[in-house]
């Protein structure tokens, strides 16, 4: 029997923002915003919810993930649909307990191969394995070689994230290792990164805004020298400092893509506005 193979992702991904060609099944997150719910992307988009948090910055603001029922009911669809197989990629299992509920979920629903990817990661480094996923699908790989090549591809990711505060992400308990920054909370620029294992951890303080991001861009175009690479910036509220980097990047390397991505609003939810996210994938 022919595999016919069919794709979830988690709207963590910003897939939404972008062009897939390619029925791409979504798994939506719920945005719950000054006593309001909100499905992520359907409900509230980037910028309306960047708007409402910059001129309402004690606003309550958490997320819910995708219940596995409605996971489930996604397979099924799938299935219903003649698909003979499934892969479901998703946020990092260190960021959010969408890939177990992904997981869960299979065992709800039978007549249908469900893998679930754990991308070890968010944003566009997320969304670089759908993208690269849809290619293999339309040059005929099975669903071995697919899931086999997405986790090589999920291997060769790095991402570094500067926000302007840490008080989002240790409000809603996104942060590992965190103790020792505490102290100094709001008076740093922290510069984080994704580690191998999709955890975010600190990686240095820095004083002030320009001097983090001056790092930051030292740290990556140290680290991209003479490699192959696919880059990318995730912004919230910033997209013209967003695309000041992607100009410095380019300038020394024009041979690179660099894609502007936004942030979606239930990541942005625990980033916090002013948070930007530069990653790279050597290819």
């Amino acid at each position: 029997m022919s595999e016919k193979i069919g794709l979830v992702v988690c709207g963590n991904s910003g897939v939404d923002y972008m062009k897939l060609d390619y029925p791409v099944k979504m798994l939506r997150s719920t945005l719950n915003l000054g006593g309001k719910e909100y499905e992520d992307y359907v409900d509230i988009q980037a910028k309306e919810f960047y708007d409402i948090i910059e001129s309402n910055s004690d606003i309550d603001v958490s997320t819910s993930q995708t219940s596995t029922g409605k996971i489930a009911s996604v397979y099924e669809e799938l299935k219903s649909e003649g698909y003979t197989d499934a892969i479901v990629v998703v946020i990092s299992s260190k960021l959010s307990g969408t890939f177990q509920g992904a997981v869960l979920a299979k065992d709800m629903v039978e007549g249908i191969n469900v893998y679930v990817v754990d991308s070890r990661s968010v944003s566009y480094g997320e969304a670089y394995l759908v993208i690269e996923a849809i290619k293999m699908i339309k040059a005929g790989k099975k669903k071995v070689e697919i899931i086999d090549k997405l986790e090589k591809i999920r291997d060769n990711i790095t991402i570094y994230v500067l926000v302007d505060t840490l008080k989002f992400l240790v409000k809603n308990g996104r942060l590992s290792s965190a103790s020792g920054f505490l102290g100094t909370l709001l008076k740093i620029k922290p510069l984080l990164h994704i580690q191998k294992d999709g955890a975010l951890v600190p990686l240095e303080k820095i004083r002030t805004k320009s001097k983090a991001q001056a790092r930051l861009m030292e740290i990556i175009k140290r680290e991209i020298e003479g490699k192959s690479v696919v880059m990318f910036i995730s912004y919230t509220n910033n997209e013209d400092e967003a695309a000041a980097m992607r100009k410095d990047l380019l300038s020394i390397r024009p041979d690179i893509t660099v894609e502007l991505v936004p942030l979606t609003p239930v990541v942005g939810a625990h980033a916090g506005p002013g948070t930007l996210g530069i990653g790279y994938i050597v290819i």
